[in-house]
């Protein structure tokens, strides 16, 4: 049977080189006891290190074919389910119940910052990740305050997330070869600070609806008050959101819970 090939549609680049490959298994340091979960398996480079670890794998894949194929391989396997879906709209809670997992993953740039979103809210399911990105999607989580790559996902992601960066992945390690260079980073949930997470999404989504106003320009016509609470907050008005720090934020999301 003719394998199924990359789709470029779904930023399909499968990982070949088996150097990287075990770099990551290292990393996800899979046994057996564990549960895994894996987005975009493809072609299971990953997934079959993964399984003959022992642990439970669950496979979620977008792609009809592949999903296909790996259901076919391990259906003798009942440590292994394949899920033929989209992982960024996945209810993790539905599918792990109270149980944790670790997350494997090449995610695609189409669809990394809807999926690192959905990890935000959803970390409570997850003791660690190892993910690969581009590696503009790492720079762009780990911009610091004043940075001009700083913006809504980094904040977001900093809030709810810890991000070590382990290393580099070059072009020539993936059929087909991409133009760009990825990073693969393990991520660790952390407890975040007290207060709503709608309030802080949609304080921070208001706050670089347009990156190069101020925050004060940006937050004015959400909250009529906007100007007093950025200087109860220690926050010149004139700043913008690029260079406030997790913790100007969270001193502004309790002065407008204050009223």
């Amino acid at each position: 049977m003719k394998r199924p090939h990359a789709k470029r549609s779904l930023g399909q680049n499968f990982l070949v080189d088996p150097t990287y490959i075990q770099r990551i298994i290292s990393a996800v340091n899979p046994h057996d006891g564990d549960t895994i979960v894996e987005i975009g398996p493809g072609q299971g480079a990953l997934t079959r290190p993964l399984v003959e670890s022992g642990a439970k794998v669950i496979l979620l894949e977008l792609d009809r074919e592949f999903a296909a194929e790996l259901g076919s391989e391990f259906q003798e396997n009942s440590k292994v389910t394949v899920i033929e879906t989209d992982a960024s709209k996945v209810d993790f809670g539905e599918l792990l119940g109270d149980q944790q997992a670790k997350l494997v993953a090449n995610l695609p740039y189409n669809v990394s910052t809807a999926i690192l979103q959905q990890l935000c809210l959803r970390r409570s399911y997850f003791t660690e990740m190892v993910l690969m990105f581009q590696r503009e999607v790492v720079e762009r989580i780990a911009a610091v305050p004043g940075s001009s790559e700083r913006g809504f996902l980094t904040v977001l992601v900093e809030r709810y997330l810890d991000v070590q960066h382990l290393f580099d992945v070059p072009p020539a390690a993936f059929r087909p070869r991409p133009k760009v260079t990825s990073s693969v980073a393990r991520i660790v949930p952390r407890e975040a600070a007290a207060g709503s997470d709608d309030e802080f999404r949609r304080l921070i989504s208001w706050a670089f609806a347009q990156k190069r106003k101020t925050i004060l320009n940006n937050l004015k016509g959400v909250y009529g008050d906007a100007a007093e609470k950025l200087e109860a907050s220690g926050i010149e008005p004139g700043r913008r959101a690029e260079t406030l720090s997790l913790d100007d934020w969270e001193l502004l999301l309790k002065s407008l819970k204050t009223g």
